[in-house]
Formats: C-alpha cells, structure tokens, sequence
C-alpha cells in the first residue's frame, strides 16, 4: 500500500500491514490526545537548588511554554529543565525542573491552561531522556460508520503478536504544517549555517498561514532582516530571535542560532539523523526483514527490568537462537542505526541497507564533528526498530460531537523515544498530514 508523499519526505515510505486503514482525524479537540510522562523522579531535599514540579498544560508546545514560564519569572529559559518535548495540540503533563526558584514563587504563577503540581526541592535537575515513557489516552474521530470492530482487530492484530510497531519518528519530529527541521540540521550537517537559518526562518511552505507565507517569501526575496524582525508575528518567537541577532550582524548564522534553546537546537541534527533512521526501516520492511526477530548481521540491544540497555550485542550464526529465544521473551531489541561520528554500522542486509542509505545522502559520519556549536556533535547510537507495546486498549463507539461518525479511543504505554502517531498512522493510513 502506497504511503503518501509528506511521509516519503520524512523517509516513512511503507507500511507494515496491508490492511485498508480507518482514515479519521486526530486532535479534533485538544482533549483527544492526552498525554502523562512515566517519570524518573529526582531524590526529594529539603535544601535543593532546584524546585521540581509536574507541569500540566493544555495546547502548549514544551519549548513555547518554557520561554513563557522564564519570562513571567523574570529569568533565563536556561534555567528551566524536562525530561522530554511535548507537542501544541494535546493535554499533556511533564516533569520540569527550575534553578533556584523557590518553591512558593512557582505554585503561585498563573499562566492560562497551565497548572503545577506536587511541588517539591532537589539537589539534581531534570534531564533531557531522564524519563521511562509516557501513557497516552488518543481518540480518533470522524470515522465512518462502515468501519467495524473487527476491522480494528485486523489492523492491530499484527502488532499485538510482535509486541509492538514500527518505530518510526513520527511527523511531529519533522514539523506537521513545515517538515522542515530536518533540513535545518543536514544544512548544519554540511556546514552551511546561512542555508540553515534561511530554512528555518525563510522557506515560505504551502498550507501555513496566509500572512506567514507572505513574510517568508518576503524575507527569502529582501534578506531585509530589520524588516523581517519587526512584522513577524511574536508566535515567531524562536525566529525573531534569530532576525534580531543578524540584525547587528548579518553574516553571523552561527551567532544567530545560538540565539536559540539548546534543546531546540539538538533537534535539528536529531531530526536529520531521524529521516535516515526512518529511510533504513523502511527498506527493511520494504525487502520482508523481520523486525521482532533478528537475522545475521543484527546488532540488538538487551532488556533489563522492561528497559533497554544502551549495549550491542552483534547477532552471528553461533548466538541468533539464543538471540531469538531472548527477543520472544521481551528481553532483546533488535537495532537500527542512528549516525553520528562513531557510528556502529550492522553487518549482513541490515548493514548493506545502512552503508547504501548513509552513501545515497552524500555523507561522512565524520560530518556529525560540529566545532562551531560543539554541543550539536552527535556520536551516533543505536534504535530499536520496534516500538514496544505491551498492552493496548481499545474502545469503538459513537463520536459524540457527530451523530452520524464513530471514534476510536485507544490506551496505551510507550517506553521514551517512541511516536504515538507511528503506531496510529499503521490504523488511520490517512493521505492527509493535517489528519495526524
């Protein structure tokens, strides 16, 4: 089945089963995705530098809302901390940390749709990954009426054997309205800083804002940065950011992007390495390689307590049963590449399939060396190629806002790192970006 183009450009270019899809819509209303990281909590002090709470917030994207939270408290975003991003259009809630703001200075910030709960003190940070997963509650509506139970059952049913889906970095990772992200990073990749910011900030896209498009495209044509500056948008904040700094110097991009949040920053080369990620699963659904057990030339990571252990174990003629015998018990992965300049390249087909991607993109993982931003260099590490999913529940029923539609309410846990909306694009198969 034929998977459309805004997904081949994120390199997501098959799908695992053949069954026709549901097609509906996802984040009808805010409340239909709702989100609850399983945290790892930092140990409580009494006397600790940092005040950790679980930041509940409706229809906030995390980096906005650590900007917002930084400017109502006077301070610098650099002194907020989460363990992972979370998209605009849900309800979700997270851990975040704060340096040296006292506890009561937090619980009485009021930010609309933003609440702060079970405040308390530590002498550690929340850190980026420092999570175990997340819970998700997902509803899709505007499902035909024609859909029935047991066409929700043939769609799962596969994933429900394997334990688990495609582990695909969802749209999200890329950008729904500008996939743009991941170009912003191969630019940094290759050097070229003015190609990146131009990206970023230019690069006028269909489907985003009438207005928007036109700044954009103005910008693209004027390189008039003063100008840009002071008719974006302040939803363009990360932007003007940007424009503010070329405005001083304009031939300074690697000035320019520091401008920018760490973590958003990271996301730009995480997003490169995601879309090749991506292409080399998808050959290897595409060529029938399983992905819930391994073959030779594999490289798994173990289990331990349902957590992966970031440790290879390459998979040869001499261990594959056992190799096997441990992935069916749920305590082995199998692995795909994430490139960097230490990349650990599979042998067998998987290895041939990761050297014929990373040579197609033109590419030396030395490239992943970035000295002009030095935390942006990416050493590469391995993925699991599935998602595991070790429960899933699942409600057909009448969508309430539309008599004559039906939604699809689903429950389940993903270990950190894993896309909801890979495993939900497997039932939807959609044509539409915007239904996602």
């Amino acid at each position: 089945m034929k998977t459309p183009d805004f997904e081949h450009e994120i390199g997501i270019e098959t799908y695992c089963t053949n069954h026709p899809g549901i097609d509906g819509k996802l984040r009808v209303r805010i409340d239909d995705f709702r989100v609850t990281e399983l945290y790892l909590y930092p140990a409580k002090k009494d006397q600790g530098n940092f005040t950790i709470a679980e930041v509940t917030s409706r229809n906030w994207e995390t980096h906005t809302l650590v900007q917002e939270i930084a400017h109502r408290l006077h301070f610098s975003q650099r002194r907020i901390s989460f363990a992972g991003t979370k998209d605009k259009r849900a309800w979700t809630t997270q851990l975040m940390s704060f340096d040296h703001v006292p506890p009561e200075q937090l619980s009485s910030l009021t930010i609309k749709d933003v609440t702060f709960e079970n405040i308390f003190q530590s002498d550690v940070p929340v850190r980026i990954g420092e999570l175990l997963g997340n819970r998700f509650e997902i509803t899709i509506r505007n499902i035909s009426e024609e859909i029935v139970p047991e066409q929700i059952i043939s769609l799962l049913s596969p994933f429900q054997k394997w334990g688990g889906f495609p582990n695909f970095y969802g749209i999200q990772r890329f950008g729904i309205i500008r996939p743009i992200t991941h170009l912003v990073g191969k630019y940094i990749i290759q050097g070229d800083f003015e190609k990146a910011a131009m990206t970023y900030m230019g690069n006028p896209m269909p489907g985003e804002n009438e207005t928007t498009y036109a700044l954009r495209e103005d910008l693209e044509k004027t390189r008039d940065y003063g100008k840009a500056f002071h008719s974006y948008p302040d939803a363009l904040n990360f932007e003007k950011a940007m424009l503010n700094r070329l405005i001083q110097d304009p031939h300074d991009f690697i000035r320019a992007f520091k401008e920018l949040p760490k973590n958003l920053l990271m996301m730009f080369v995480n997003a490169y390495e995601s879309l090749l990620f991506n292409k080399m699963l998808s050959e290897r659904i595409r060529r029938n390689i399983p992905l819930h057990q391994a073959v030779v030339g594999d490289i798994i990571h173990p289990m331990r307590k349902n957590v992966i252990v970031n440790e290879t174990i390459p998979v040869g003629e001499s261990n594959i049963e056992k190799v096997n015998l441990q992935i069916s018990k749920k305590k082995a992965v199998v692995t795909g590449l994430l490139v960097g300049y230490d990349s650990m390249y599979a042998e067998g087909e998987m290895g041939k399939i990761e050297h014929a991607i990373i040579d197609a993109q033109e590419i030396d993982p030395r490239d992943f060396i970035i000295p002009e931003i030095s935390f942006l260099s990416s050493a590469g590490l391995r993925r699991p190629l599935l998602a595991l999913l070790p429960s899933l529940e699942w409600t057909l029923h009448t969508d309430e806002y539309s008599s004559d539609r039906q939604a699809l309410t689903l429950r389940f846990e993903l270990q950190k790192g894993c896309y909801a909306t890979s495993l939900l694009r497997e039932i939807m198969k959609s044509q539409n970006p915007r239904n996602y």
